[in-house]
């Protein structure tokens, strides 16, 4: 956002709009790792910021700054601010993170089927009676709270432990039923389908393309089982495919017309929960105006049947490299 265009009332819901859309599109979307004995940087651990990789020795940047999206898997049927109740799991992740030295953003997109340290709270949220390793998207259940933010928390310390200590520093969360209103609101996406839908949407043939409608778009970004790959990475690549469709067709009818972004921003308001202030959101908004966006980035791995569902064990090596690509710096740099 432009210093001139700050001055215009608009503009700054215009600004909220673009950040919240932006941070959470994914979330919109939904859509046993490993607990060693030793840390993830084998070589030395980590203290006051510094690890040791490859004989190399880096520290943490103090110039991060990163927001963790975080798609929910509701009841059907359930109020839209009931979205903390039994049974709700995290089924997208997605951090972004932001330099403010270097003025770069990057995404890292988290398999829901992740198997990481869990967290498991006491009733009401207010201690801890267990940690378990488990799908990283049972993290918002596990914290056994009508609160919905002490959820949010326990899947952030989840997102920590797993990069390794890497602070999550804001959280916004969606349900899944905004996929629904949000497709509509923007008159469809149109996407190329990727998968075979046979049998679940007769409409959805792999490789034709379609204009989605909003409950056809949250089968398609929701659905896999049923399909012949049925992986949860496969289904994140129709999640960012729809991403991408949905985040453009919005900016191009807020630029037809303005007055639809207080519109998204009304409509976004009854399914979005967040920590931040208003002020803070237009901030980022601010960031991707000007940052350059490095693209989406997630962990190598393998998918694994589990007693009764798929695991996804991300591959050490290529975590440990996207730890330090993003988050670290040579020390004395």
């Amino acid at each position: 956002m432009r210093k001139a265009e700050a001055q215009n009332p608009s503009l700054k819901y215009l600004g909220i709009m673009l950040a919240v859309v932006f941070l959470i599109a994914a979330a919109l979307l939904f859509l046993e790792v490993w607990e060693k004995e030793r840390g993830r940087f084998p070589d030395s651990g980590t203290e006051d910021g510094i690890v040791v990789y490859r004989g190399q020795t880096y520290k943490y940047k103090d110039t991060i700054e990163t927001f963790l999206v975080l798609g929910l898997d509701k009841q059907d049927g359930a109020d839209p601010a009931a979205a903390q109740a039994d049974g709700v799991q995290t089924d997208f992740l997605m951090l972004f993170v932001f330099d403010n030295e270097t003025e770069q953003c990057a995404a890292i997109h988290i398999n829901r089927d992740t198997v990481t340290k869990v967290k498991r709270l006491s009733l009401g949220g207010t201690s801890v009676v267990g940690t378990y390793t488990e799908q990283i998207a049972l993290a918002y259940n596990y914290a056994n709270s009508e609160n919905h933010k002490i959820r949010c928390r326990n899947t952030k310390d989840s997102v920590e432990f797993l990069l390794d200590g890497a602070k999550v520093d804001h959280y916004l969360s969606v349900t899944m039923d905004f996929v629904v209103a949000g497709c509509d609101l923007v008159g469809g996406v149109e996407v190329t389908v990727l998968d075979d839908f046979t049998g679940i949407d007769d409409a959805l043939v792999k490789g034709k393309t379609v204009t989605l409608t909003g409950e056809q778009a949250l089968r398609y970004v929701r659905t896999r089982y049923g399909l012949e790959d049925s992986t949860n990475l496969r289904r994140m690549e129709r999640q960012r495919q729809y991403i991408n469709a949905w985040y453009a067709k919005a900016v191009s009818r807020i630029k037809e017309d303005s007055a639809f972004a207080l519109e998204l921003v009304d409509t976004l308001g009854d399914y979005v929960v967040y920590d931040s202030s208003e002020h803070r959101l237009q901030k980022f908004a601010e960031k991707f105006d000007r940052y350059e966006f490095l693209g989406i980035r997630e962990p190598e791995g393998r998918t694994e049947v589990g007693e009764e569902f798929l695991e996804f064990y991300p591959d050490e090596e290529s975590l440990r490299q996207l730890v330090i690509d993003l988050f670290y710096e040579p020390a004395g740099a």
